[in-house]
């Protein structure tokens, strides 16, 4: 879709911070994190809601959310690692993965509301290298 912002990231148009990826999908820090760490895994075919997706491209989705989930794990060591899909803010299908330290750190409100903050570049790209896969 031509005015989708995560196609043009797929599309190599905008830049993302990108910690992962395969041939039908992408992980990549969001720029307004719950936490640092915080990801956003998408497929590489626009779709609006994960229930429409070919299976192929949510199992895909499904196994580097996995990946990146067990990177977060290894290399930032949260208390947890919640994952949510809610597609309210991009109408592109997309699994956030966050390092979590509180029960409260992954709900609808907080990933739409209480974000903590907009990390610089150099934070983003310290992150991206070193929770690549």
């Amino acid at each position: 879709m031509s005015n989708c912002i995560f196609c043009k990231i797929v599309a190599g148009e905008i830049p993302a911070h990108k910690v992962g990826e395969s041939e039908r999908a992408i992980a990549f820090l969001d720029l307004h994190p719950i936490r640092p760490g915080h990801t956003l895994v998408i497929p590489k075919v626009h779709a609006p809601n994960f229930q429409d997706l070919a299976p192929e491209d949510y199992q895909a989705v499904m196994a580097l959310t996995q990946q990146v989930a067990k990177q977060i794990e290894q290399k930032l060591q949260p208390k947890r690692v919640g994952m949510m899909t809610i597609g309210w803010d991009v109408p592109h299908t997309h699994v956030h993965v966050v390092p979590m330290q509180e029960p409260g750190d992954i709900t609808s409100k907080v990933l739409l509301e209480k974000r903590c903050g907009e990390p610089t570049t150099q934070e983003l790209a310290g992150l991206a290298r070193l929770l690549t896969l």
